[in-house]
Order: C-alpha cells, then structure tokens, then sequence
C-alpha cells in the first residue's frame, strides 16, 4: 500500500539534541525483546521496532495513521542494562516511551530508554553515536498511541 506523501526517515544522534530528535520520532515504538541485541565485539546495541510515524501529515485525531520498521542502533557501547525486562522473553512486547542520555564528568554517559510499564534499558556508552533508518514501507494502524487525551 502506497502512503502519500511519506519519506523513509533516516536519522542519525551525535549530541544530546539529535538524541531529543530520535527519541521524539521512536516514542511509542513497539518492538519485541527478540529483536533487540547487544553485540559486545562490535560495542553496538540494535533493535527493530515498529514506530509510529508522528510526522505523518494526516488528521492527528481521525487519521489515517501508519507504522513503519526502524532499524534502531547505538555504537560505543560499553555495557547494557535493564530494568524490569525479561531479555529471555523473546516474543514479550515492550513500547518505548522515551530516550535520554545523562553524561558523565569525563567523556561517556548512559543512553536509557524508557519503556511503558516502569521497564528501562540503560546503554553505558563513550558518547552519543546512533542511528534511525525506516527499513519498510508504512502501513495502515487503526489507532495512535493515547496519552491521556493529548
């Protein structure tokens, strides 16, 4: 099916304020638990998700909305964490809420994104190095995300 007007986004987070830019275009993106990893040797964190394409120009209250897949990752990783996220459940659901990063003194800082249900997944990284790329064509969803009537 054919979107008018839709441009496959691809981004890329040098700095806090590219990362405020992924964070707005991934939230409520849904991805399931096997399809993220971290891949030690290359100090990269990936994921796939399906976001919700908030810069859709439709009626933001009747629609139509759409989703895509992104291919998400984060290089110079150093370590990953979680909160609340069963990385053996791999067909579990999770709904990113929102990305941050909180530097530290020296060079390096933590990468968390938040998820629906109090779930975060903490990236320890030497600095702010990511990318976002549409890897789909849009489909058609029936609803968009509620945020309490926003």
């Amino acid at each position: 099916m054919t979107i008018k007007n839709y441009e496959p986004l691809a981004l890329m987070a040098a700095d806090e304020e590219d990362l405020q830019v992924i964070s707005a275009v991934l939230q409520d993106a849904v991805a399931k638990v096997g399809d993220m990893t971290y891949l030690p040797a290359r100090r990269r964190f990936a994921l796939v998700a399906n976001r919700f394409v908030w810069e859709e120009g439709t009626n933001k209250q009747r629609g139509p909305f759409t989703r895509v897949r992104a291919g998400v990752h984060f290089d110079d990783v150093t370590r990953v964490r979680t909160k609340s996220v069963r990385l053996d459940a791999k067909s579990a659901v999770v709904d990113i809420l929102a990305i941050e990063y909180e530097g530290a003194t020296d060079a390096g800082g933590t990468i968390t994104l938040t998820l629906a249900g109090g779930g975060a997944i903490a990236l320890d990284v030497e600095g702010i190095n990511g990318t976002v790329q549409d890897i789909s064509a849009p489909w058609r969803t029936q609803s968009k995300p509620d945020h309490g009537g926003v």
